[in-house]
Parts: C-alpha cells; structure tokens; sequence
C-alpha cells in the first residue's frame, strides 16, 4: 500500500515546484528500506497487540484445556509448571499482524497474492482443529487424514497453477537441489509437482510437530525465515543472481518483504511465547508458518535447501515417522511395540533424560543456525 501511494504521489508532484520536497519517498521503492519497515511494524503492532489478544483468548475461554503429549506421558517433573489453562489459538496474532503487514508495505504481485491466500487456508484449518480440541477434548482435534487432505490440495493447486504459468513453469518442471548451479533435470512436471506438494505440506505438518515446547517452534522459525530473507532477495535480484548463479524468479524481491514481516511478528509473539509461556500458536499458527516457508521454497526454486535450512523440523518430523514405524514393526514381528526414543517428537524424549525444557529449545536454537549456515553456505558452494 505504501508503494502504491507514494507512487502516485511521486506522479502527481512531476514537474511541479514541490517534486523535490518529496523526492524521499523514492525510498519506498527499495526492497531493503520496505522490508525493514515491515519488520519494525509487525514486531511493534505484535507487542501492541498482544496483551489484547491474550486476554480476548482468555475471555472466550479459549484455553488449552487439553493435555499435551508431554504431560499425558508423565513426562513433567515437579519444577514444570503445568500447562493447562494457557491460551491457545495465539497464531491469531502471528497471522494477523504478518499479512496485514505485508499489505502495507509490499508491491502486491502473484507471489505474494499467492503466499497470504495460502497463509490464510492453513491458519483457517489450524483455526479449526484448534477449536475442536478445546470444544471438543475427546475428540483429539481434526482427523488427521483431514488435516492432510486439506493441505494436499492447497499444495496441489499451487503447483498446477505454478505450472500452467509460462513465467512461472520451471518452477515445477526444472528440479533444482543445493550446492549445484544448474537444475539436475528438466521437464519433469510431474515429478516436480509431487516434489511442490511434499515441500508443503511436509514443511506445515514439520513445524507443527516442533510446536511442544516454549518458544521452540517460533524462534526456529525465525532462524529459517532468517535464511529465506536473504535467499529471496537474491533470487529476485537479477545481477546478483546471475553472479551467484542462482535461479532469478521475477518479483521474488517481494517475498523479502513477506519474510522481514514474518521475522518481525514471529519476534513479536515469542515476547510472549517464551518460558513460561503467556500463550501457545496453537495449530492456527504453526501449520501456517510451515506452510509459508514451503510456499516460499517453492516460488524461489529452492524447495530442497528448506531441507537444510529447517533441518531440526526434519528431525521432529523423522523422530515421529520413525517412532511410529518401528513401534508398528515390532508390534506385529514380537507382538508388543517397542520404541525408538523415550518419547517423540523428539524434544520431549530430551526432556524424559531430565533435560530442562529452556536447556532443549537454546540447544535446538543452536542446531537450527548450524542449519542456517549450512544452507546459507549453498549460494558459494555450488
């Protein structure tokens, strides 16, 4: 919006006495100075906002009134405060903030268009299994397959859409991997639109899986928004990614933006979300922050550096699949199921070894920027 504005202002003023009273608003054409705006705006508004919005959540009664997996496995100790009672459905606030933030300052284009639509569908969805759980504690929330289906088609959408674009097919049918300047294959549609919708939906139920512990999810999703900050810029910079040999995506610059608002809501609500927590994401924040930095991976070309970037999602992920796989074997070859790790996903099976719940997410931090700087590593390395 503010683009916009000052565009036409900068129009109005040409030629007349006053063009040079307002020849700063050329900053707002800048991807750098917008993105910064959009960052400090989202952060203030979270803080703003937040004390408002957790005790809204609070008046509708709309908190965790379920017990978490931790704390159904006799997993806390005497020093853990429990944590019913605590409001739930904060990713309100990230979504909120972020998208509105992104309208103000972003030239809305496709990428972005596409981006917040998606953000909304998911944080609907997470909205929804939230509500379920806290009307409904039997029920367990939204079915899982449900849940899945929902995503899948999003997921599915976008790559069709992607792929029937001339300026945006290559998207789907050139497959790009990390640390190798030219796509491996091309013209793979298929195969590309299978690789779109695993890095979706793989990425929304990933993050949503790390959601477990206080300021675990969130601050890794800022360490990874961080990557795809810089990663956007880049790619939507057609010099630089020509000298890097990256793939340039036209308006990617925006999704810079995006990814500076996310930063900034995403630190906004960990203000919030620390130990002990003032309120939980919830199912409507985290499948939308996953979903959004698939969806970002996917409009850059880079769908397999979030593998890298997001590395400690991948391992709460594959601790859950392998948990459960192995539990299933062994149920069905000696007829009682054994387990992998004390508990999964894995940051409470850290916890059932008496580590703290502060000392599990710092020490995942730290994995998460290793991460980072590994991904990051790929624009040189190639």
């Amino acid at each position: 919006m503010f683009y916009y504005l000052t565009q036409f202002l900068m129009d109005r003023s040409a030629g007349t006495s006053w063009e040079s009273d307002i020849s700063g608003l050329r900053l707002f054409h800048y991807i750098t100075f917008r993105s910064a705006g959009a960052a400090v705006t989202s952060f203030l508004l979270s803080l703003w906002l937040g004390p408002k919005v957790i005790a809204w959540l609070k008046e509708l009664s709309f908190g965790q009134n379920y017990r978490d997996r931790a704390e159904v496995a006799g997993n806390l100790t005497n020093r853990e405060p429990l944590k019913m009672g605590t409001p739930t459905m904060g990713g309100l606030l990230i979504v909120m903030t972020l998208n509105f933030t992104t309208l103000l300052w972003a030239q809305w284009n496709m990428l972005i268009v596409l981006t917040l639509l998606s953000v909304v569908v998911l944080a609907g969805l997470g909205f929804y299994d939230d509500y379920t759980k806290i009307t409904k504690a039997s029920s367990g929330g939204t079915k899982s397959n449900v849940k899945l289906w929902v995503q899948t088609v999003l997921a599915l959408v976008i790559g069709v859409y992607l792929w029937q674009l001339p300026s945006t097919s290559k998207l789907i049918t050139d497959i790009m991997v990390p640390f190798y300047k030219y796509p491996v294959v091309s013209g793979v549609g298929g195969v590309g639109l299978v690789l779109t919708m695993f890095t979706i939906v793989g990425s929304s139920n990933a993050v949503n899986l790390t959601d477990g512990l206080d300021g675990l999810a969130i601050g890794c999703t800022l360490i990874v928004s961080f990557v795809f900050l810089i990663l956007t810029y880049l790619a939507g910079n057609v010099k630089i990614a020509g000298y890097l040999q990256i793939p340039h995506v036209s308006g990617a610059g925006e999704l810079t933006v995006f990814c500076a608002a996310m930063i900034g809501a995403g630190m906004g609500f960990l203000w919030f979300n620390c130990h002990p927590a003032q309120v939980f994401m919830g199912d409507t924040g985290s499948l939308a922050l996953g979903g959004a930095l698939g969806i970002i991976a996917v409009l850059i070309h880079q769908p397999l550096v979030l593998v890298i970037a997001g590395g400690v999602f991948v391992m709460e992920a594959l601790s859950v699949i392998l948990q459960t796989s192995y539990f299933r074997f062994t149920r069905r070859r000696y007829g009682t199921g054994r387990r992998l790790f004390l508990m999964a996903p894995i940051h409470h099976h850290f916890e059932k070894k008496n580590w703290h719940e502060t000392q599990v997410v710092v020490r995942f931090y730290i994995l998460c920027v290793l991460c980072a700087v590994v991904a990051l590593s790929s624009l040189k390395i190639r």
